[in-house]
Parts: C-alpha cells; sequence; structure tokens
C-alpha cells in the first residue's frame, strides 16, 4: 500500500511539474511571435512606418512618459508622506481615499473631462456668458493634447507610487526619524535625507508601473488624438490590414517595455536597503496646524477631487438626467462583461493554483523560471498580447479550416481567432501575474507540515491543493477572482482587437460611443465600470488599513 501511495504521489508532483512548464510555454506563445517578426514579415509597409510616423511614435510615447512619470511623483510622494507620518484635519479619511482613482480607467477620464472642458462643454459655456467672449477671443486649456494626456493619465496612474510610498514610509522603523533627529536634521531635511532614501526601491516600483500603464494605455492617446505605438499597431493592423508590420511596431513597443525593467533595475543594482524589523512602535506624528494643516488638506483633497469626485460625479448626473437605458442594449452589454470576465478570472486562476502549488512542492530551477515567465504578461500592453494572440491563433484556424474541409467536407469556421477563445486566452497572458500574486500570498500562509500531513494518509498532491489548501486560502483565491475580474472589465485594447463580430463590452460600447462624441450615452457604461472597479479599491484599503492598525 505504501509503495502505491509513493508512486501516487510521484505521478502527481510530476504532473504538476510538467503542466507548470506546459502553461509557462503556452503563454509565453505572443512574446515569442512578436519577437520573431522582429526578423521577418513585411518590410515595405514597415518601411514606410519607418519614414513617417515612427519618429512621432517614439517622441510621444517618450515624452508622454517623462509627463505621467513627472506627475505620478508630484501627486504619489507629498500625498503618501502626509498620511503616514502628519497628522492634520483629514488625515484618516484621506488615507484610503487617495486610492479612489485606481478604480477609474484613464480612457474614462478623459472622456469625463473632455465633456466638461472642451469648447461645447459647461467650463468654456460658462466663461463665454460670464465675459461675452467668442471662440477664438479667449485662451482654455486644450483638453485633446499631449498635455492632456500626461494630465489624464497622472491623475489615474499616482495611487501606483502613492501605496507603494505609503507602505515604505509605514514600514520605517519609528527610530529613523528619531536618529535623523539626533542628527541635526529637522522634520523636512529627515524625509529628504533618510525616509525618501529608504523608500526609494518602493517608490520606483510604483513609477515603474504607472508608466507600464502609460505605455499599456490606448482608449486616452486615441480620444485626444496623441500618436504612440499603441495607436499606431491599431492603424497598422486595421488600416494596412497587415498583421506581420502590426508585430514589428508592437515589437518596438516591447523593447520600450523590456528597457524599462532593464532600467528600474539597473538604477538598484549596488544599493542595499535595511529596515529595522524590531522598533516598530508607534511613531509620534508630526501635527501640522494653521495654514501647514490647510496645505496638507489641499494637497491630499486635489488629486481626490480632480481624479474621482469630479470624474464619477459627472458621470452620475449624465447617466441619471440624460442617457438613455430604455433600448436594454446596456444590460446585454453588462452581461456580457461580466461573464466574460467571470471566465477569465476562472481560467487565470485555475493556472495560478498550479504554478503556485507546483513551485511550493517543487522547487527546481525550471518551475522557478516557469512561473516566472508565465507571470511577464502584465508587464505586456494588451496590444502586444492581442497581435501575439491573433497571428498564430487565425494561422491554427486556417490550418484546422482546410483539414476540415479536405477530410470531412465541413466548413469550421473561425472557432478560435473568430470566438471568445482568443480574447480569454489574451486576457489569461495579461492579467495571470495578478492572480499568481494572489495564490502565493495565500499559500506561504499555510505550514508546509499541512502537505506532509496529508500526504501520508495517502491524498495527492492534487487532493491537498483541492480538499485543503483552497480552502484554507479561500480569501486569497477569491480576491484574485474579484481582481482580475475588474480588470478584465475594464481592458480596451485587448478586447477592441479580439472581440468576435458583433460581440459588445461594456469598456468597447463606452469607447465607440465617445469616439462618436455621444458622451453622455457613454455615461452609464463608464460608471458601471467605475463602480465595479471600487470593489478591490475598498478592499485593497481595509487590508492596508487592518495591516498597519496601530501605526
Amino acid at each position: 500500500m505504501s509503495v502505491v501511495n509513493t508512486l501516487k504521489k510521484s505521478n502527481g508532483t510530476q504532473w504538476l511539474g510538467i503542466s507548470s512548464v506546459a502553461i509557462a510555454l503556452l503563454l509565453m506563445l505572443p512574446i515569442l511571435i512578436i519577437i520573431g517578426f522582429i526578423f521577418s514579415g513585411s518590410v515595405d509597409v514597415f518601411a514606410h512606418l519607418y519614414n513617417t510616423v515612427l519618429a512621432d511614435y517614439i517622441s510621444n510615447s517618450l515624452l508622454l512618459m517623462l509627463g505621467v512619470g513627472g506627475g505620478v511623483l508630484l501627486l504619489g510622494i507629498p500625498t503618501a508622506w502626509l498620511t503616514s507620518v502628519c497628522e492634520f484635519p483629514g488625515r484618516k479619511i484621506f488615507a484610503w481615499a487617495l486610492l479612489l482613482p485606481l478604480a477609474v480607467p484613464a480612457y474614462i477620464i478623459a472622456y469625463t473631462y473632455t465633456g466638461l472642458l472642451d469648447y461645447a462643454g459647461p467650463v468654456q459655456l460658462a466663461i463665454r456668458e460670464l465675459t461675452g467672449l467668442g471662440y477664438g477671443e479667449y485662451w482654455f486649456f486644450e483638453i485633446r493634447s499631449l498635455l492632456g494626456a500626461i494630465f489624464m493619465l497622472a491623475l489615474v496612474l499616482y495611487p501606483y507610487v502613492y501605496l507603494m510610498s505609503r507602505a515604505a514610509f509605514l514600514e520605517q522603523s519609528a527610530s529613523t526619524l528619531e536618529v535623523s533627529r539626533t542628527l541635526g536634521y529637522n522634520q523636512w531635511q529627515g524625509l529628504f535625507k533618510l525616509a525618501l532614501p529608504l523608500a526609494r526601491p518602493a517608490i520606483i516600483a510604483g513609477l515603474t508601473l504607472a508608466l507600464m500603464e502609460t505605455l499599456a494605455d490606448y482608449g486616452t492617446v486615441q480620444y485626444f488624438g496623441v500618436s504612440t505605438f499603441t495607436t499606431g499597431i491599431f492603424r497598422t493592423f486595421y488600416g494596412f490590414g497587415d498583421s506581420a508590420a502590426a508585430a514589428q511596431l508592437a515589437a518596438f513597443l516591447l523593447g520600450f517595455v523590456a528597457l524599462l525593467v532593464l532600467v528600474e533595475k539597473y538604477s538598484r543594482r549596488k544599493a542595499r536597503y535595511h529596515s529595522s524589523a524590531e522598533y516598530k512602535a508607534k511613531a509620534k506624528l508630526i501635527e501640522l496646524k494653521g495654514w501647514r494643516a490647510v496645505t496638507a488638506f489641499l494637497i491630499c483633497l486635489l488629486p481626490v477631487l480632480f481624479g474621482f469626485l469630479i470624474p464619477a460625479g459627472q458621470l452620475a448626473f449624465w447617466s441619471i438626467t440624460q442617457a438613455d437605458l430604455s433600448d436594454g442594449a446596456f444590460f446585454e452589454l453588462a452581461w456580457n462583461s461580466f461573464y466574460l470576465a467571470f471566465l477569465a478570472a476562472l481560467i487565470a486562476v485555475g493556472f495560478a493554483l498550479v504554478l503556485a502549488y507546483a513551485g511550493r512542492l517543487i522547487p527546481r530551477k525550471r518551475v522557478r523560471l516557469s512561473i516566472a515567465i508565465a507571470g511577464m504578461g502584465y508587464a505586456l500592453p494588451g496590444t502586444i498580447i492581442a497581435v501575439g494572440v491573433i497571428i498564430p491563433f487565425a494561422w491554427l484556424d486556417h490550418q484546422l479550416i482546410a483539414l476540415a474541409s479536405s477530410w470531412l467536407d465541413v466548413d469550421l469556421g473561425l472557432i478560435l481567432s473568430g470566438t471568445l477563445v482568443a480574447l480569454l486566452f489574451a486576457y489569461t497572458v495579461r492579467f495571470l501575474a495578478v492572480s499568481l500574486g494572489a495564490v502565493q500570498s495565500g499559500l506561504e500562509k499555510i505550514k508546509p507540515s499541512l502537505d506532509g500531513a496529508a500526504r501520508t494518509l495517502g491524498c495527492t498532491p492534487m487532493q491537498v491543493l483541492k480538499q485543503i489548501h483552497v480552502p484554507l486560502m479561500r480569501s486569497s483565491v477569491l480576491t484574485a477572482l474579484l481582481i482580475v475580474f475588474v480588470d478584465v472589465l475594464k481592458e480596451l485594447p485587448a478586447t477592441l482587437i479580439l472581440r468576435p463580430f458583433n460581440f459588445n463590452t461594456l469598456a468597447v460600447r463606452a469607447f465607440e460611443l465617445a469616439s462618436d462624441e455621444r458622451l453622455v450615452d457613454a455615461a452609464p457604461a463608464s460608471l458601471l465600470i467605475v463602480v465595479v472597479g471600487l470593489i478591490p479599491v475598498i478592499l485593497l484599503s481595509r487590508s492596508i488599513t487592518k495591516g498597519h492598525a496601530g501605526s
């Protein structure tokens, strides 16, 4: 009996190892396709792009990254410091409220502010009525511009820097600032000479995430008429109908992402950061009074006001007072979006469970490498993944059609590239890392001795995972499902490229209506995305509050 159990255990472990490698290779397919087209594919179309628009794509993408990078640092670091170290009216509310803009996709905030600030919007209308000036007789900020795109993206992406920076400031021991005072530093010198350098890894990590999201954005830059790599890939794919040239542009964008990751790692190559875990007593908050308290309040209020309250309020106003929901199309879109997001979340979390458990049971190099490869997709924009998926899936579809036609005299149709299969695969590649992180976090909290005890009772590795681990880490699995669900709900570029004909989601419909300047009609779909996006933000805020209770 013991020999049989041993064979079952070894076979189960071997199956896990093989599965983890197979999943990693499968999810690496889009990247390999994109890299392969660097050395092959259409030369004429890419040469035309090189001679005409490639310089604009590169310069605009770089300017966008520089502007958004500066914006998220200016918004994220001061607010993180004030809510972590200072005491002023509203600090406890701002500690979680500053995360709210994470719930608003950049393309939705772009539509909202265009409706408010464009020539026909209420702000310019009020200016003309009050001053009596006509069009062209006064200056007003042009929202549909590169600078407008920078502001929109900075408003919704600064929480990445805020979240990472605040966690770093809270983790720093209470003795840090006390030591700085013994060195003769005042409170603000202690911030710049001790606290910020110690928090540098977290700040750089948050900045890198924000810049990756900037490179991945399509809806905002397309709507504002800014030519970047993402808009160029769409124009090449749909305008020229040349998937090879689109893949070559995607390879350029992939190079940008890889360079961003390498620069982040290079900037910290020789640095070592240590934090004392022994003395994490309550640090005495710096009490701000008078004009200092008012200034701190305003610094924290402005990002929340412009990044969440104003756009969410405007969307709610349009949805309640002007939008037409009588045709029932809105509810069909909501159903399409929800069941698609739910299926994608189930697939991603299922793969994440297999990979995380394989890493727990088989700590070998090939398994660790497989997990790392499988988690690479989150660093890639949806446009890259979509192009990398459509090319092999379309090729495979045509091979299957030819085989079925010659052998069975049956027309299969596009069963991969023309259905939700391609879209679900792209979502899995893009968001597996999100679910993998949550699942790994839950597994780490379970003692390894439980595995050994269950295995001695004759359980196979998959039985241990299903009957013991999943129930114990139920909250982590549900969190992973929820985060992937919301991310899929908000994803725009991959959905635009890969969706089947006559299949729309809330994100796609909002984009189409906004592109037709029907901003009021786009409001209900946009508002529902924002409301659903609030759920993980609230959970994240609660977990941070619990994690630092008493800090």
